[in-house]
């Protein structure tokens, strides 16, 4: 986890004062990625440095709140946008799997939406117990939430989504290795990206509907639903995963500051290409 350290500004316009730990080495990561969004200049990936580093400041110092602060107090904090695409296959049936990327808001959408639908979403234990043990007390806080181990694997989820009606959160852009990942375009660049959504969607018959998590301007932030995926999967698995960097990559170019940018996505490169990072 990175930790920071907020100045006296009240915006991303203000920026950050500092970053506590591993912090020149976060800030060489993002500013090595920016180039890859729409070729911006110097001085714009340092705005956008400066405005990534408010929302992750936000989305660390919120914890409090989402383990500790009142439930009505998270509802207040987070908005819906067309969730009628989510309640609307819900009401007909269908098993779903919520496609959701890394913004940084979404621990605080999530938080809000789990008080008004159960959730199925894997869960990666932490090295520090204490940690762990707290992390897994705010995820639980609503009773809620099936949570399945990430060591437990897919046979694990597919058998938790076929036993409920509740939504499968899935959140699949990251790097899990060369071994569990297939290379596919992101920003035009090939990245490993796991196929699970197509795997899953496959073995459950389950609905996609993506929902992205987006900080406005007044601090709240708006959870934004879209229409159910038609024709997926398909019976190509390399396009279904294709299709899935496309959406997000759009997403992402609408709000570019709000993106996870502190996780490696580019660490496995293909056999004979050199490193993103130093």
């Amino acid at each position: 986890m990175v930790t920071f350290a907020c100045d006296s500004c009240s915006g991303p316009s203000g920026g950050l004062a500092c970053v506590l730990r591993r912090g020149a080495t976060s800030a060489h990561r993002v500013d090595k990625l920016a180039p890859v969004l729409s070729g911006k200049t110097e001085r714009a990936r340092r705005t956008l440095l400066k405005q990534h580093f408010y929302h992750m400041a936000m989305l660390l110092l919120e914890y409090g709140l989402y383990w500790y602060g009142s439930a009505e107090r998270l509802r207040q904090l987070v908005r819906y946008q067309d969730k009628h695409h989510l309640d609307d296959v819900l009401a007909a049936g269908e098993k779903v799997i919520i496609l959701y990327p890394h913004f940084t808001a979404f621990e605080a959408a999530v938080y809000a939406l789990n008080q008004d639908i159960p959730l199925i979403s894997v869960y990666a234990h932490q090295k520090n117990k204490a940690l762990d043990a707290q992390i897994l007390k705010g995820r639980e806080r609503y009773r809620n939430v099936f949570l399945v181990g990430r060591t437990e694997g897919l046979r694990a989820i597919i058998k938790k989504i076929k036993a409920t009606t509740a939504p499968f959160l899935y959140l699949p852009d990251q790097d899990f290795g060369r071994r569990e990942s297939i290379f596919v375009h992101f920003f035009g660049i090939p990245t490993a990206t796991i196929a699970g959504l197509s795997r899953i969607a496959a073995l459950t018959h389950a609905k996609i509907v993506p929902a992205i998590p987006t900080r406005e301007a007044d601090g709240r932030v708006t959870l934004r639903f879209y229409p159910a995926w038609s024709d997926f999967p398909s019976d190509d698995m390399v396009a279904d995963t294709q299709r899935m960097n496309d959406f997000i990559e759009a997403r992402i170019r609408e709000c570019p500051a709000q993106y996870y940018w502190l996780h490696k996505r580019f660490k496995t490169r293909p056999e004979g290409t050199a490193s993103f990072y130093r």
